[in-house]
């Protein structure tokens, strides 16, 4: 007997699959901190936070945004891979509110005073909970791994505020955060992009698909584990450069096998594989940066990983998983087309504005070209997140 969807009950649709609070207030979260970060960045704008303006600006980006839509994700993933009924209703609205409250207390946390780290640092640990109990209950024991990179990514949030409370800023926990997204991204990246292309080409009756998942994924995965590592722990190292540059290679490589040039009329598709190509990219810039420090500064790289792979990839899943989990058809619409086109342009506005910190003309329309893409998407695909399924 097949397990239903959702358990009926007295809560709204919104609260019904995990994906649809935490991608619907993720994207909106996404929006407000880069209208909130520029005046900061420029002292027009008084903080309360106890961060600076560029540590809250780093945090919130990858421990208030990126925590919002890789539990989402993991709250809709995890009961395929299980078979059991998703987190929903009051305990799903329970982590919601958690990380809201997580939200406000970074954000006024010099009014609050160290407690506030504490209240951040529980939502992460509750959906490390909730993940290893959906998955040891469900034994779905070859998905146990998922615990490890969610659990180093709890622990480089509460490293976080170690660092910020002991050295008044955080730089390993950074690294060691950013890290950990890059190789969930790299991960989930190699099921879902080969996959979904392979469908739509096939439909299309092409018969250039994908190369199946082998022992070159395998490698290249272990080999951009241990660049990050390299990276995180001896960020000044040369071998940590060359690492980063090898992992590039192997990535660029790794893309070009899941034949994405022949997916350039599908935008749903084609999306995912420019999102993962900025992977690469992002691994080689920084890589270049020890090596060639006048010539590629550190923010180009941060930039093309944190903007073009981490936004393009969200917004790539975020679009599709959310037409396919409400019964729509998966294909993109005018509106979608702009989100994704924005992404893009504010990932080559930020990358390109690093090699011209005087010219802040690009860094602008990089952070409207975000901005356009997250409220887009808040805007576009907010009412099919909080009403109920197509066909229910």
């Amino acid at each position: 007997m097949a397990v239903p969807r959702v358990k009926p009950g007295n809560y709204p649709a919104c609260l019904s699959y995990g994906f649809r609070p935490f991608f619907l207030l993720g994207a909106i979260y996404a929006a407000l901190t880069i209208l909130i970060w520029l005046p900061l960045f420029y002292g027009h704008l008084e903080t309360y936070s106890f961060l600076s303006p560029v540590d809250w600006h780093i945090h919130e980006m990858l421990f208030g945004f990126l925590s919002a839509i890789i539990t989402g994700f993991l709250l809709t993933a995890i009961p395929n891979w299980t078979g059991r009924l998703p987190v929903q209703g009051l305990p799903l609205f329970l982590l919601v509110l958690v990380w809201l409250l997580g939200r406000f207390a970074v954000f006024f946390s010099d009014l609050i005073g160290w407690p506030f780290a504490v209240v951040d640092c529980i939502f992460l640990l509750l959906v490390v909970i909730a993940a290893a109990v959906e998955i040891i209950v469900g034994k779905n024991w070859k998905n146990l791994i998922i615990l490890l990179p969610l659990s180093v990514f709890f622990a480089s949030n509460v490293l976080f505020y170690l660092e910020i409370f002991y050295y008044g800023s955080a730089g390993l926990s950074r690294r060691l955060g950013i890290g950990v997204v890059l190789v969930l991204v790299s991960v989930i990246g190699g099921r879902v992009i080969p996959s979904f292309t392979r469908n739509w080409l096939v439909k299309m009756g092409d018969d250039k698909l994908p190369i199946p998942f082998n022992q070159f994924d395998k490698i290249t995965i272990l080999i951009t584990v241990l660049a990050m590592l390299s990276w995180t722990f001896l960020p000044d190292n040369i071998i940590a450069s060359a690492a980063l540059i090898i992992a590039s290679l192997f990535q660029f490589l790794r893309l070009r096998r899941w034949a994405g040039i022949y997916t350039l009329k599908e935008p749903i598709v084609i999306i995912m594989h420019i999102g993962y190509a900025f992977v690469p990219i992002g691994l080689l810039l920084i890589g270049l940066t020890n090596i060639l420090p006048d010539l590629v500064p550190a923010a180009a790289g941060l930039h093309a990983i944190g903007i073009g792979a981490f936004g393009g990839m969200t917004l790539a899943i975020m679009t599709r998983a959310s037409l396919g989990h409400t019964g729509r058809k998966l294909k993109a619409n005018a509106g979608t087309c702009v989100i994704y086109a924005s992404i893009i342009i504010s990932a080559l506005c930020r990358i390109t504005a690093s090699f011209m910190p005087a010219d802040r003309v690009l860094m602008h329309v990089s952070a409207l070209g975000w901005l356009i893409a997250f409220l887009g998407f808040a805007l576009c695909y907010g009412k099919i997140l909080v009403t109920p399924r197509l066909g229910k």
